[in-house]
């Protein structure tokens, strides 16, 4: 019988690479971590790692423990789920991580929602990924939103399931005099001898933005970074640059600034929530997931500009 703490720390050390930084994750010491893994490998009877320089690489033997693990972590919360339903279905807390856009344009409109559920609280936190998935992997959140980037998992990984919840499209913002401010059909390309004003270096929708930018034939050049749309509309606004600026970020943009749509496929954020696999089916999971979609649905697949 394999020790479920092992696993973990396995999982963990996968995740993250060094005994150190799993360490972090499990909130132990590197010493206890080592010894998990020492443990694991006389139970399983096979070396789980071998070293890499300062990090370790998982032998064959530990990806296939890994294979197991994660189905039986899967399992395990499928079976708090059915207690959970089976007891009633009784709300409770679920601690959500967004994106600050994700939690003004989907978590609070879905806060809305829930409170006709009652016994049901939200506790949200702000985290980009792949922190958010960090966080969910641990154990620390429940639901994790985000959009396709670098650093979230794919649709088949095993941890998570995930649902989609729309396309988030990105708008061109430019000073109110700038001589494309009233074009009616503006190709990303015309922007590309600009400054440009972006989010910070890494970040999952200043993957994005590059991604649009290399996919119309230039690198921008970029002058100024934020992480506060409301900055990043206030330099455009002052004319240190143009932007791309996502819709749900176009709350209020400031009267010296322009928005206009790129013609022909804009950039877009693909938006969608994550939970552990096998937990979708906890009642309190299940109904704030629901009130995600319906709030897609209340806005559509993707913002129209005019709505904005």
């Amino acid at each position: 019988m394999l020790d479920l703490r092992r696993l973990r720390a396995l999982r963990e050390l996968a995740d993250h690479g060094t005994i150190a930084a799993a360490a972090d994750a499990l909130h132990l010491t590197a010493s206890a971590v080592s010894q998990q893994i020492t443990a694991l490998e006389r139970e399983v009877g096979a070396p789980m790692v071998e070293r890499h320089g300062r990090t370790v690489r998982l032998t064959p033997a530990a990806e296939v423990v890994l294979g197991h693990a994660d189905a039986v972590f899967a399992q395990l919360e499928q079976l708090r789920a059915d207690l959970d339903s089976q007891s009633g279905g009784a709300f409770t807390e679920v601690r959500v991580a967004a994106f600050p856009t994700g939690i003004s344009g989907l978590v609070v409109p879905a806060a809305r929602a829930l409170r006709a559920y009652p016994g049901l609280s939200l506790r949200v936190e702000e985290h980009e990924a792949p922190g958010a998935f960090r966080a969910l992997a641990a154990g620390n959140v429940d639901l994790a939103i985000s959009m396709e980037c670098d650093d979230a998992p794919q649709a088949s990984d095993p941890r998570f399931t995930r649902v989609d919840l729309r396309r988030d499209v990105l708008d061109a913002a430019l000073p109110i005099d700038h001589p494309l401010a009233d074009a009616p059909d503006l190709a990303l390309r015309a922007l590309a001898a600009e400054a440009w004003i972006a989010p910070p270096e890494g970040w999952s929708c200043d993957q994005v933005v590059q991604a649009g930018c290399r996919a119309s034939g230039f690198a921008p050049d970029v002058r100024h970074r934020s992480s506060d749309w409301s900055a990043v509309l206030a330099m455009v606004g002052a004319g240190l640059g143009v932007s791309l600026v996502p819709r749900l970020a176009q709350i209020a943009p400031p009267p010296d600034v322009a928005i206009r749509p790129i013609a022909g496929e804009p950039p877009c954020r693909h938006l969608f929530v994550a939970c552990a696999r096998g937990a979708e089916g906890r009642p309190a999971l299940r109904a704030v997931i629901e009130a995600l979609r319906e709030v897609r649905q209340s806005q559509g697949a993707e913002l129209t500009l005019e709505a904005v």
